[in-house]
């Protein structure tokens, strides 16, 4: 079987190429990615190589496919896992293995590690440790790209379940957000923050009473209103807020006084900006717990901390990345359900926009960028396919097709690109 894939050789050396899979064992699954979408992650990877702790050192001879993010169909399952998988099957995958034997150790993750699967491609073979690891999940909603972006949401589901508070007079943490508490996403706006929040408006078991998300970009705030209105959050029982911080004289004099001057039992930062991490130091509440979700790219990179409140109000910093299999299955989960991750999605893409789009992908305003595979296509803004829609009637119905879903990519849109560019 024929693969074309992004290859990664060093440093920003990316590389589409067209190559022969070997014949899957019977250990192995050969798969048809559909879609994958673009995380800054895979930037990170592309900028680093093998400085990256998940890269082979060995890349520029054995080339890794990049892309974790991805979603498609089981082509042919191997006699050993026969049992639990067959042709035709819809997945997605959790990456993060943590498996001992893998390419570079227990750091192993398809999209960073591994010559022959990757998101980044049209078909892959998973290799027998995804399995073990219960890391190969199957995905039972409609269309693709929504199993494609539960990667992402799966690590806001991680964040959400590593948080912990503590119980007065024991040693004994109480994992999890306060239900019923007070909650602050800052900076929290961009893809990831808007996963947050739709997770946070639709998840059943536990939920905050309030719900305070801040950016300094009016237009973002106002798009992140348009999708997860205030309306909707307070059908749920959750008292919304979108703060512009950029406006405010004394921001978290102000963020404090809307939490009722108690401050905030879980605070989420969202971008590695100092300033935004000092500020969700200084509004958290007692006991509070602070999440830094926001992944740097400087190891030196540090903010102050009020030490004085970790001692005597006992606020205390917990980091998260990534999420693991069970965060996944529950993103899945809620998938199949319905939960629509589209609010996430602004660019739409084929494997040849890959390379341009990764290496550049911190410059590129909006949400997530979402590839599909098996087409030709370059990255394109949704904003933009009315525009073009003048002059290709492809792009006119698909204007047509978001316009009906409030300006958000759909299963509807997906399904007619996928006809139209096959």
């Amino acid at each position: 079987m024929k693969t074309k894939a992004v290859r990664l050789y060093g440093k920003k050396d990316l590389r589409l190429e067209e190559f022969e899979l070997p014949v899957i064992q019977e250990n192995e699954i050969l798969a048809k990615v559909v879609s994958d979408s673009l995380c800054m992650s895979s930037y990170k990877a592309s900028t680093q190589a093998t400085d990256h702790k998940r890269i082979p050192k060995d890349v520029a001879d054995n080339p890794i496919i990049i892309g974790h993010e991805f979603a498609g169909e089981l082509v042919e399952v191997g006699a050993k896992w026969a049992h639990k998988f067959k042709a035709g099957d819809k997945f997605s995958i959790q990456p993060a293995l943590y498996y001992e034997d893998g390419p570079v150790g227990i750091l192993s993750a398809p999209g960073y590690s591994y010559r022959h699967i990757g998101g980044d491609a049209t078909y892959v073979i998973i290799p027998n440790e995804v399995m073990e690891k219960d890391c190969l999940l199957a995905y039972t909603g409609e269309g693709y790209y929504p199993a494609s972006l539960a990667e992402p949401l799966s690590c806001v589901i991680g964040a959400m379940h590593a948080n912990y508070h503590t119980t007065p007079g024991s040693y004994v943490h109480k994992m999890e957000i306060v239900q019923g508490g007070k909650m602050a996403i800052l900076a929290g706006v961009g893809p990831m923050g808007l996963a947050a929040i739709n997770y946070v408006i639709h998840r059943e078991d536990r939920k905050p009473s309030l719900l305070v998300v801040t950016d300094v970009d009016q237009a973002r705030l106002d798009r992140a209103a348009s999708i997860y209105p205030v309306a909707l959050a307070a059908s749920k029982g959750i008292d919304l807020r979108y703060i512009n911080t950029g406006k405010l004289d004394n921001p978290v004099e102000e963020l404090k006084a809307i939490s009722g001057r108690t401050g905030y039992d879980d605070v989420f930062v969202f971008a590695p900006v100092k300033p935004v991490v000092e500020q969700g130091d200084a509004i958290l509440a007692f006991d509070g717990c602070l999440n830094f979700f926001a992944g740097p790219d400087n190891p030196q990179f540090s903010a102050m901390f009020n030490f004085y409140n970790v001692h005597y109000a006992y606020t205390h910093v917990v980091g998260t990345s990534g999420g693991n299999t069970g965060d996944m299955v529950e993103a899945l989960a809620m998938m199949s359900k319905g939960l629509d991750p589209a609010g996430l999605v602004t660019h739409i893409g084929g494997l040849d926009a890959v390379i341009e789009a990764t290496n550049h992908l911190p410059e590129i305003p909006g949400g997530k960028k979402l590839i599909y595979t098996h087409i030709t296509m370059p990255l394109t803004p949704i904003t933009e396919f009315r525009r073009l829609g003048e002059t290709n009637p492809v792009f006119a119905t698909l204007a047509d097709i978001c316009d009906r879903h409030n300006g958000l990519w759909s299963v509807e849109a997906e399904a007619y690109l996928l006809k139209a560019l096959a």
